[in-house]
């Protein structure tokens, strides 16, 4: 997490040296919450977004898929992308769409706006939410882990 964020920082420090006029005009890239929407819209899209973002990951590059799919991991990129790109017709409007903490801090650490540091929390919060509750209901609900699991404690008596 640290590199990434390091790495989302060096990213935003060469857009404002190389393309200063656009990182100005577009307050930085930071990620801050459109007027007329509050806090808990930001955090719920934000949670959705992310959502359907790993979800879509988890479900593209499942490993245990039958051998009849087995070329479908060739294929992961395609519905990845097409997931990155829906969250963003819907949450750009919002959010300027997070799902990804590191690129939001290091646009809000280069900006350095205080509106960026005030919506900075819905950026970790969201993403780290969403992304369990797709963990969870991947694993647990899609893959019926739970049912193995409780199944692993009974007893054989």
């Amino acid at each position: 997490m640290v590199a990434q964020c390091l790495g989302a920082i060096s990213g935003v420090r060469l857009v404002e040296a190389n393309q200063n006029s656009y990182y100005n005009r577009y307050g930085g890239g930071a990620n801050v919450l459109s007027l007329g929407y509050n806090k808990c819209t930001g955090l719920g899209v934000e949670i959705i977004g992310t959502f359907v973002l790993v979800y879509t990951v988890f479900s593209a590059t499942e490993s245990k898929r039958n051998a009849r799919d087995s070329h479908v991991p060739v294929l992961a990129p395609l519905p990845i992308g097409f997931a990155v790109f829906i969250v963003h017709l819907a949450t750009v409007p919002i959010t300027g769409t997070g799902i990804n903490p590191a690129r939001s801090f290091g646009a809000a650490v280069v900006y350095n706006e205080q509106k960026a540091w005030d919506d900075q929390w819905i950026f970790w919060v969201g993403p780290f939410i969403g992304a369990a509750i797709a963990a969870f209901h991947h694993h647990y609900i899609l893959r019926a882990g739970a049912i193995k699991a409780l199944g692993s404690f009974r007893s054989n008596a």
